[in-house]
């Protein structure tokens, strides 16, 4: 299979970037998005140019680092993650066009590499449970009722890649800090801190420059995990409850 790509290069956060065209042949259907990338990155270097450089970690669709827009697309094609995807999904002779995260809460790092850091300051303003020291509790010891664990797990499969702010026209975060949000507040273990955890974590998106929700449907489309769309609405009767109540956010 031989292709066209396009990929963003930016040499610094200062610099102007442009999209950059390079041919790479003899790829296979078999490979995955990031290996024909690597394959393009040992041609330049063995050419004595500098690789693109882009996210990556497990490689396995659980840790979220690799996420990039491929010709328009959060992730490609497919409703996967870009490590994921694999070649098959493309046809001989394509020109497929490389960028990385468009949000202004995600500023670029160099190409394809963004800074996701605002998301761990989402976290850090209320995405966890308080625990004392000492030896852990008994698993049976607090009782869920089967369809509340359900539901929490499947908030609890956000892996924090960005793609639903990417897809989203307004770069809304709201998706990802809804699944966060609704994942501890129905636990039994998240209700001492359930108002402090909404108010914070949503005043801490909203510091970090994400946009406003307006429920058009992008970013659940876009999840790889399959977050549902009504984790929104579940966060906003959280944060209206919260607020009713006099909550105060976590400091």
């Amino acid at each position: 299979m031989n292709l066209t790509l396009r990929i963003w290069r930016q040499r610094t956060p200062e610099d102007a970037g442009a999209m950059t065209t390079y041919e790479v042949g003899g790829i296979s259907e078999d490979m995955s998005f990031l290996e024909m990338l690597d394959q393009l990155n040992e041609e330049l270097i063995l050419a004595g140019d500098e690789p693109v450089a882009f996210d990556h970690d497990c490689r396995e669709g659980i840790c979220g680092a690799c996420g990039m827009v491929i010709n328009g697309r959060a992730h490609g094609p497919e409703r996967t993650t870009t490590c994921q995807l694999h070649m098959r999904h493309f046809s001989d002779g394509d020109t497929i066009d490389v960028e990385p995260w468009r949000a202004a809460a995600f500023p670029v790092v160099k190409d394809l590499v963004v800074d996701r850091s605002a998301f761990d300051r989402v976290i850090g303003s209320g995405g966890y449970v308080s625990v004392p020291t000492g030896s852990a509790p008994e698993a049976h010891a607090t009782p869920v009722p089967k369809p509340v664990a359900d539901l929490a797990f499947e908030h609890a499969e956000c892996i924090g890649c960005g793609a639903c702010v990417a897809a989203c026209p307004n770069g809304s975060a709201m998706l990802f800090t809804s699944a966060k949000v609704v994942h501890l507040n129905l636990l039994p273990q998240g209700a001492p801190e359930r108002e402090s955890r909404v108010l914070g974590m949503v005043e801490a998106m909203d510091d970090q420059g994400f946009g406003g929700c307006t429920n058009t449907g992008e970013c659940a489309t876009a999840c790889p995990k399959g977050i549902p769309l009504s984790s929104i609405a579940t966060m906003n009767r959280e944060y209206l409850r919260a607020s009713l109540k006099g909550g105060t956010r976590r400091r």
